[in-house]
């Protein structure tokens, strides 16, 4: 069994030169990976992807610790002096799940869904912590919600797992985003939901990977989304129909889970969706949302 990553919060880091490469969080500072290995001549993996993909978290966890040993408080870099990049660019698989908490399906008047109701969102839609959302002309949407969503991150092949083992393939846990435009997602009888779900800057992920060994149970994390301030979304993800690992052993059915691959686990009650139709206010450019989970810290952006 290949082993995950462990004891490791990792971050996105735009470089002067637009590369985007890791960064450890550390109660000293950010280390900048690309910098401390060729200072120390180290091997390293230098995205998130490739780390997952070539199962390289034991190089992080050397960098770690020669920085450490180095004594040398110049290698750690203050959160606030780094722009964060993409922590994922390019994965083999985005899957989405709709309908995942009992209170809001309730609020938008849907059973509880009897299986993981699927969807998936590309590549383009994933945008950084701190960034900004540029809302499509009016003729195209104007009815934008929030969603707030623990995302899963797989750390091995899965295929056909079971619900006992399904935790096993989990790498880590991200803050996302399932930012919709609800006039696009509703627009057919059928609904349109990767056309309301996927466009470009659609999916914020960050400002952190945590390694699963220190998020623990996945099924007991608060949630919440605030919208310039104001509380819009709490609730925890004790509140989803489907647990953690069932989710991870109903896709594992359907495709190869590969690492990389994230899994939005659907949002709890609050959306504007929810509210009766007279008391909706969409969200509108100058908006700024932050999302948050306990145990992975606060994505937050703007709209533009």
């Amino acid at each position: 069994m290949r082993r995950l990553a462990e004891r490791l919060t990792l971050l996105s880091i735009r470089q002067d030169d637009g590369a985007e490469t890791l960064g450890i969080r550390t109660p000293q500072g950010i280390l900048d990976v690309r910098s401390v290995a060729a200072r120390f001549s180290l091997p390293a993996p230098q995205t998130l992807e490739s780390m997952l993909r070539e199962s390289r978290g034991a190089e992080l966890e050397a960098i770690m610790h020669h920085a450490l040993a180095a004594g040398d408080a110049a290698l750690f870099r203050p959160e606030a002096s780094i722009r964060h990049g993409r922590l994922f660019t390019h994965p083999e698989k985005i899957v989405c799940v709709g309908l995942n908490y009992r209170r809001h399906a309730a609020e938008v008047g849907a059973q509880p869904p009897r299986f993981p109701p699927l969807f998936s969102k590309f590549a383009n839609a994933l945008a950084p912590h701190g960034g900004t959302i540029v809302l499509p002309p009016p003729e195209i949407a104007t009815q934008f919600d929030y969603e707030t969503e623990l995302v899963a991150v797989i750390g091995r092949p899965a295929r056909n797992v079971s619900e006992h083992e399904a935790l096993t393939y989990i790498a880590g846990y991200c803050v996302g985003h399932d930012f919709s435009a609800r006039d696009l997602q509703m627009e057919l009888p059928a609904g349109q939901w990767l056309v309301g779900k996927s466009l470009d800057g659609f999916a914020p992920v960050g400002p952190y990977f945590v390694s699963a060994d220190l998020v623990g149970n996945p099924d007991r994390l608060a949630i919440s989304t605030r919208v310039n301030g104001e509380l819009r979304q709490s609730s925890n993800t004790s509140d989803f129909i489907f647990t953690m690992p069932q989710l991870v052993a109903y896709i594992s059915r359907y495709w190869t889970l590969m690492p990389g691959d994230l899994i939005f686990t659907g949002t709890p009650e609050g959306v504007i969706l929810g509210y009766p139709e007279a008391q909706r206010r969409w969200l509108k450019a100058g908006d700024e949302i932050v999302s948050a989970i306990e145990k992975l810290g606060e994505l937050k952006f703007r709209l533009s």
